[in-house]
């Protein structure tokens, strides 16, 4: 039990290990939230579950722009800021103030919200029935009510943790918030139906919260109830989460836009719209997200002691070792959407015409599946640099960018609903090219040698891969196993995605593509899982990035 608290308790000190940490429960959390759709899917139409993703818009809108503007953008550079120049008590007090000042805010917007409920939910779902926005109403209330403060004040938790290069409770913390839901499924759903998961998403934002509390207080936290908005630290964040708290709310409008098409295409098509969405979320939450935050203490170390040149190898690095490990991914998610669909999703109540639009949905995501990851990193050097403006700025065209697309594509030209993603995927690319672009030029240019060259020779493995994919699918398929059962299915996408891999992996090795030294470091890692959690200080060289996966 002791050894179990001190893998939970230690510090990752290296960008590496605290990457390792960060996918493995990132991959947690993702499968269990496959999981919880593949429990969704078994139990609800595709129409029902329209209804309870389609709730989800609000709570998120408020939580999206109370929340993730200030943590990213401002706080956790803020309070690294601080902590390095041994300010703790003053790191703790703008802590406190802006937990408090983000709950009355919440509060402040909830008022109207639950006022209103049915009419903003008519603005947002058009093309439900009087029943469904009814519905929709009160799954909204429930979740304003019981979902947004928890999760408001963990992620807070999240960030002073990090902060402190404690990883592995925050990084469960989303873990365990898709236990909550599932068990709602599982014990509520005969009895309660569709309000299950609702009920779940409660039970689940506590559990994010509670689990981080133990160690938050162990490393020396102690809340105050303080709303003191002119203290020097919260006004720092304040104004470095302005610009980033717009582009967020530029944002939410391309998200909005989406629901509003996707109802108009049906219920059902908003199930099929989440799901596909899930699924690519995987990689770049496991590969784009989990970098980021691991490194943004890094960079924000780097760039608080103006170490220049450390900065951009960290970047070039993360920037590298996020597109090796997801243009594979990519592959997978074009060539084998329909089997990798099939298997998640593949429950009795979704149809194969459900099935089929959400495999065309996954790929046309998955095109810019780089881009998406790469952005995470690139946007997180600018906030270490104090930059919130550029970013966002970005952010703007390619959300415009996306909503006129989006627009066009349904309202104009009739497309189904996989054009969605293909809008989402051009301004995603869009994004990451402009903010590549503009942080070159910020930090005094990268080496064009260093920056492209194994970008290319990745880009060539995974197009080969592409190629190895397709033509065992083509030829095992049918011919080979019989795909109309479970166990047919998951031998032929795992003997595909294995022939595809193994391409991958060998090309990348014979370009001399360093990057394969990182997964292999991973794998080893996998294999000693518990000496990466326990890893000494030591490990850390020139701010981090020097590590042993390096």
């Amino acid at each position: 039990m002791s050894k179990m608290w001190t893998i939970f308790t230690k510090k990752q000190t290296s960008v590496g290990s605290a990457a390792f940490v960060l996918m493995l429960m990132v991959f947690a959390s993702r499968v269990l939230g496959l999981v919880r759709d593949r429990f969704l899917s078994a139990r609800f139409a595709p129409d029902e579950l329209g209804v309870y993703f389609a709730a989800f818009r609000l709570p998120n809108l408020l939580f999206e722009l109370l929340v993730m503007g200030a943590l990213t953008a401002a706080f956790i550079p803020v309070y690294t800021k601080y902590i390095s120049k041994q300010k703790e008590g003053d790191a703790q007090k703008m802590a406190s103030v802006l937990i408090n000042l983000g709950v009355c805010v919440l509060v402040l917007f909830s008022i109207p919200v639950m006022i209103w409920t049915e009419d903003i939910s008519r603005l947002l779902a058009p093309g439900f029935t009087g029943a469904q926005i009814a519905q929709m109403a009160e799954f909204t209330r429930f979740m304003v009510c019981l979902q947004v403060t928890p999760l408001l004040v963990g992620n807070f938790f999240t960030g002073i943790l990090q902060a402190h290069n404690y990883f592995v409770i925050p990084a469960l913390a989303p873990v365990v918030y898709n236990i909550g839901i599932i068990t709602g499924i599982l014990l509520f759903s005969q009895q309660y139906g569709l309000w299950a998961p609702v009920i779940g998403v409660g039970i689940g934002a506590f559990f994010f919260m509670l689990i981080q509390l133990p160690l938050l207080l162990r490393v020396g936290y102690r809340h105050s109830l303080s709303v003191n908005h002119r203290l020097a630290g919260v006004k720092e964040v304040v104004a470095l989460m302005g610009p980033r708290t717009f582009g967020l709310a530029v944002s939410q409008i391309d998200t909005t836009v989406d629901l509003m098409l996707a109802t108009l295409l049906g219920a059902r098509m908003v199930t099929i719209f989440n799901f596909a969405q899930h699924l690519q979320q995987l990689p770049v939450g496991l590969f784009g997200v989990t970098v980021a935050q691991a490194v943004l203490p890094t960079l924000s170390f780097q760039s608080a002691k103006e170490n220049g040149e450390d900065f951009k190898r960290t970047i070039l690095r993360s920037f590298h070792q996020i597109l090796f490990l997801i243009l594979p991914v990519s592959a997978l998610f074009i060539v084998l959407r329909i089997p990798i669909v099939r298997l998640v999703f593949g429950a009795s109540r979704f149809d194969w015409e459900a099935t089929v639009l959400t495999g065309m949905t996954l790929s046309t995501f998955s095109i810019s599946l780089f881009a998406q990851a790469a952005v995470q990193v690139l946007a997180r050097g600018y906030y270490a640099l104090y930059d919130t403006k550029t970013p966002v700025a970005v952010g703007v065209v390619s959300v415009l960018v996306n909503t006129l697309l989006s627009i066009v594509f349904v309202m104009i030209y009739k497309f189904p609903i996989w054009s969605l993603g293909l809008s989402a995927s051009i301004a995603s690319i869009l994004n990451a090219v402009l903010l590549l672009i503009f942080l070159d030029k910020k930090i005094g240019h990268f080496s064009l040698k260093e920056l492209l060259g194994p970008t290319a020779k990745m880009l060539i493995a995974s197009v080969a891969t592409g190629v190895a994919l397709y033509v065992p699918l083509k030829l095992f398929d049918q011919l080979v196993f019989d795909t109309t059962r479970v166990f047919g299915l998951l031998l032929l996408t795992g003997i595909v995605s294995a022939i595809g891999l193994a391409t991958y992996v060998l090309l990348s090795w014979v370009m001399g593509v360093g990057e394969v030294r990182y997964v292999w470091s991973l794998l080893r890692r996998v294999r000693r899982a518990q000496p990466v959690l326990l890893e000494p200080a030591s490990e850390v060289v020139n701010g981090g990035m020097e590590s042993k996966v390096s």
